[in-house]
């Protein structure tokens, strides 16, 4: 993970990203700058082609040595091929490396921001979007790409022009190089103008972007429910409404940056012009060599014509720091959980769990649990019911760390759970949750998902004890068979038992289920029942369950109210104690009638 290097000033904070690039990026600025210089050599050469054949024997090579008028030319040509030659090898190299550069820090760049965001709390994607997070890690990724691709050359090779170009102007013609050069402050005011103009109006875009791509991403997962509420053409409406006001942004951005071409334009038609006239004028009366003055003519084209494209460069730039200082933004969150110093070596892990004065309560949002207090024997099965709302999942996060208790400690084996090492804590905990997520995939691949080295054998073993390996097997490919994204192809109760067998494979000290058993039907409740049995038996198990008929046998149920431990004990306890839990068990059992919670 990167170290924190962002800055207000986007270009900075790239700088910095890219400094273990340091030396690859000293070689494309050389191949830029040479290759450019060799650009520029064709209209000396052409000067002083013009001046051979005007002066002969008292041109400029005549006077370092190189007396036949035949034998300049050749000079000439062969100079002209060695310098093409060499345009083109630079040519090669600074494409080559600013290209490969920009891949090369566009992958990393990407994975340290979608590392990044792993590391973050659950807290964070609560207040972001899909999609916004998608356009960062795509979207303006790829626009940081496309000016290192093309544009970092571009301006380096516009430096090397204003700087080569106006220092031979000096040189050659001191009393009027001042007219070629004269538009070029105009022109960098301008560009410094146009800057300041343009960077909010991209930054417009890029915001827009990430609230069009939320839109979309939204829809498309929730497409199903799109279809069945016939809400087609509301959603067409409200996606045309966003892209529309996108599609204005960038219209609002686009003239500004159309108009800055043709101003420049004319200001070089001026500077042109002036060099044209007045440099002539020294050529007429003999005060200018021609051929020199040929050079001068091409030279104010080499120099002032690239700024015309200034304005591209700048578009791109501008484009490109938008979307670098969105990047950069994201890298700068620090996750408000933090590893813990201690290890965790989860075949050491005996699974005793306990809960002592905890508070709990999501951010902005009020008291979800209020000084809960239990302890789990190391093997024992707990179980916690508790009507909706009343804080049951909201336990399992604070065990897995999805989020921090406010107060009181969660201890694990006798340590705190904000000592140990995030990875190695969860790696000891296994979970399933009533909201199950398969990945686009195989069977196979879901059931060994972080146990990847599993073998099939295991694979089929773990998807036997879930009750799982006979539907899987009427699948299609079996094992093989590909479950669509979010495993949309397989029907609840097959997800579900899929989520088992990851955990069962898995095979961890501690087992949370949470709702496990909700979206089965009754057949394969049953069976799941008695493959949880096997699994649970010496292992510590915490069951979060609405179906209290699937935690009969738990050594210990707690029974949560508004955030509150009402109840303690073991089914008969409960029963006889005729309190909430015997009200509940009464209902599911049919003998009471619900209780309206009106």
């Amino acid at each position: 993970m990167v170290d924190q290097i962002t800055s207000d000033k986007p270009l900075v904070a790239l700088m910095r990203y890219a400094s273990p690039y340091r030396q690859k990026i000293a070689f494309a600025v050389l191949s830029s700058i040479l290759n450019k210089l060799f650009d520029l050599a064709p209209p000396i050469l052409i000067g002083t082609a013009v001046d051979v054949v005007v002066s002969q024997e008292d041109s400029l090579l005549a006077q370092i040595g190189i007396v036949d008028v035949t034998a300049q030319l050749w000079v000439l040509a062969l100079a002209t091929m060695l310098i093409w030659a060499m345009e083109s090898l630079f040519e090669y190299f600074y494409k080559m490396l600013w290209r490969n550069l920009a891949q090369t820090i566009q992958h990393n760049l990407r994975l340290d921001a979608y590392g990044h965001i792993q590391d973050l709390e659950m807290a964070y994607f609560e207040d972001q979007s899909t999609g916004g997070m998608m356009a960062i890690l795509n979207d303006d990724i790829n626009q940081l790409e496309r000016f290192l691709d093309i544009g970092a050359n571009d301006l380096i090779q516009f430096l090397t022009t204003v700087l080569f170009v106006g220092g031979l102007f000096v040189y050659l013609t001191p009393s009027v190089s001042w007219m070629a050069i004269l538009p070029m402050p105009f022109v960098f005011l301008g560009s410094l103008w146009f800057q300041r103009k343009i960077a909010p109006r991209y930054a417009s875009v890029r915001e827009q972007v990430s609230i069009l791509n939320g839109y979309l991403a939204n829809n498309l997962a929730g497409i199903a429910t799109i279809k069945s509420y016939t809400s087609e053409k509301f959603e067409i409406e409200r996606i045309r409404e966003e892209s529309d006001v996108y599609r204005q942004k960038n219209e609002h951005a686009i003239t500004l940056s159309a108009a800055f071409i043709p101003v420049i334009r004319m200001i070089i038609a001026v500077g042109f012009s002036a060099i044209l006239v007045a440099a002539g004028l020294l050529a007429i009366n003999g005060r200018l060599n021609v051929g020199a003055y040929s050079i001068l003519v091409f030279m104010t084209q080499r120099l002032l014509w690239p700024l015309t494209n200034l304005g591209n460069t700048l578009d791109q730039y501008q484009r490109a720091m938008a979307s670098t200082k969105r990047v950069f933004n994201l890298l700068d969150i620090n996750p408000s959980i933090q590893d813990g110093p201690e290890s965790l070596m989860t075949p050491h892990v005996q699974g005793a769990v306990v809960f002592k004065n905890v508070r709990f309560g999501y951010k902005e949002g009020p008291q979800i649990l209020h000084d809960l207090s239990f302890e789990v024997p190391a093997g024992d099965t707990i179980a916690i019911v508790g009507p909706t709302g009343s804080g049951k999942s909201t336990l399992v996060k604070l065990l897995l760390r999805l989020y921090d208790i406010n107060s009181g400690s969660i201890l694990l084996d006798g340590r705190e759970l904000r000592s140990l090492n995030l990875s190695d804590l969860r790696q000891a905990i296994g979970f399933v949750s009533q909201d199950v997520y398969l990945f686009h995939g195989t069977v196979r691949e879901n059931i060994a998902y972080g146990s990847f080295d599993a073998s099939i054998e295991e694979v089929v073993a773990a998807a036997k004890i879930a009750e799982a390996h006979d539907f899987i097997m009427d699948l299609a490919q079996g094992y093989d068979t590909i479950v669509g994204e979010r495993g949309q192809k397989l029907s609840g109760g097959q997800r579900q038992r899929i989520s088992i067998a990851r955990a069962i494979l898995k095979n961890p000290p501690i087992l949370v289920l949470d709702e496990a058993t909700s979206a089965v039907d009754n057949e394969t409740e049953a069976a799941i029942q008695r493959s949880l049995e096997k699994i649970t038996r010496g292992r510590t198990t915490i069951m979060i369950a609405h179906r209290l008929s699937t935690i009969r046998n738990a050594h210990q149920i707690i029974v949560l109210e508004k955030g509150v431990q009402r109840e303690k004990g073991s089914h008969e306890e409960l029963l006889a104690l005729n309190g909430i839990y015997a009200t509940l068990w009464r209902v599911q059992a049919g003998e009471l009638a619900p209780v309206s919670s009106d």
